[in-house]
């Protein structure tokens, strides 16, 4: 293969993750996309152009380039309004992989992100004749499951999931309990799911001087400090974590501990979510030991984690959870819902602790645990950086680059 057309339509993977709509899946497309590019694969992105100010395309780096397409306003749109927008976003990637191919720089593959994407990439694959591969990062049934539905779009999205799933030659998966959800809940064919879990940068994420990081940082020392990152959304569980350091009380060292939130409001609710979110401050008297920061570009998240004594990652529903591997890549012991792919990646008991879901006492009594033994965390976060070694963008690369190189030499699925 020497191409890739990266669909990623309702976020832009130059985005800052953390706000809007931007968050772990803007890190993947970025990451795994530079990552091909570095392997040699050229990689052409194309997202929808949100600014007048956007240009047509953007060389981002050697082999990688980013194309803003217009479809609907030059301005940010409702996610719950994207889906109407599909067939000209992919009118217009259309009409810019042809000027592409006959100027010798066409691609070989299309790889959608989330599911607005694949029903382009489905119309895409029948328009150009080219092989198609999906990565769905959430699923609309899951997030039902976890009470998390979309409503305005749920029926429109689960038909387009299941379309887009019967119809792509191969679908990726980030864990194992994502692998088996595609299969159980949309009969996807199990020999055209593939599993290519995401990495991290070691060249960022690594263990550091906890002191050293909270100087550069900016954060008080002397005082245990959970970090929480993501959007502000209920899906992300931001209020469990805030019930869960207003239960950390006596005469503990946790007692004192401050939550650090790295994040800001996301979606439909996240402004609500924000609201509960400080009205839970003031319930439990946390104003002086809760800090509130905006998004922070990914390469310095890695201060705020070495930064922290322990990671807390309360979400409803995760088909990885990127942060989780990031904070464990940084020497951090994470407490993490017991959800999607956060139960491979943190070991209870080893590397950190799982959680159900919303149980803030549970997530109360671990992070306890950890603030008050400081031997035990700097174990389990040596534990958890050793096991997340294997997980690279080079090695996710090299399995996308394999799996796509063997659709080139196989025929496309047909389907209607």
């Amino acid at each position: 293969m020497r191409a890739l057309a990266v669909l990623s339509m309702h976020t832009s993977p130059l985005a800052q993750p953390g706000s809007a709509d931007a968050g772990g899946m803007n890190v993947y497309v970025r990451e795994l996309a530079s990552a091909l590019a570095r392997s040699g694969v050229r990689c052409e992105i194309f997202t929808r152009r949100e600014r007048r100010d956007q240009p047509s395309s953007l060389l981002v780096e050697p082999g990688l380039r980013a194309h803003y397409i217009d479809a609907g306003p030059a301005a940010p749109v409702r996610k719950e309004a994207l889906p109407d927008l599909v067939d000209d976003w992919a009118r217009g990637v259309e009409e810019r992989l042809v000027e592409l191919g006959a100027a010798g720089e066409g691609a070989q593959v299309l790889h959608a992100n989330y599911w607005l994407s694949a029903v382009a990439g489905h119309t895409l694959k029948h328009r150009l004749d080219m092989p198609l591969v999906s990565t769905f990062h959430t699923l609309e049934l899951v997030k039902s499951q976890a009470g998390e539905p979309e409503p305005e779009v749920a029926e429109r999205r689960l038909a387009g999931e299941r379309a887009a799933i019967a119809c792509s030659d191969a679908v990726l998966a980030s864990s194992p309990v994502e692998a088996r959800e595609l299969v159980a809940l949309y009969g996807a064919d199990p020999g055209r799911v593939e599993m290519v879990p995401p990495g991290v940068d070691r060249a960022y994420f690594s263990p550091g001087d906890q002191a050293q990081a909270r100087r550069a940082v900016g954060l008080p020392e002397g005082v245990p400090v959970v970090l929480f990152v993501g959007r502000v959304q209920p899906l992300k569980g931001l209020t469990t974590a805030v019930e869960a350091l207003g239960r950390l009380s006596g005469e503990r060292r946790a007692a004192n501990a401050h939550l650090v939130v790295v994040g800001g409001p996301s979606g439909g609710r996240g402004r609500e979510e924000m609201s509960r979110t400080l009205a839970l401050v003031e319930r439990y008297d946390l104003a002086g030991r809760t800090i509130l920061l905006p998004p922070q570009p990914h390469e310095m998240l890695s201060a705020y984690y070495r930064a922290a004594d322990a990671c807390v990652v309360p979400s409803r529903s995760e088909s990885f959870g990127l942060v989780a591997l990031e904070a464990a890549a940084c020497g951090v012991p994470v407490v993490a819902s017991a959800v999607g792919g956060l139960t491979g990646l943190v070991e209870h008991g080893r590397t950190g602790y799982l959680v159900a879901p919303g149980d803030a006492d549970g997530f109360a009594h671990w992070l306890g645990e950890l603030l008050d033994d400081r031997s035990l965390a700097r174990l389990m976060g040596a534990a958890a950086c050793e096991r997340t070694a294997g997980y690279t963008w080079h090695a996710a690369a090299a399995r996308v680059r394999g799996l796509c190189d063997g659709l080139l030499r196989r025929d496309l699925l047909t389907c209607g």
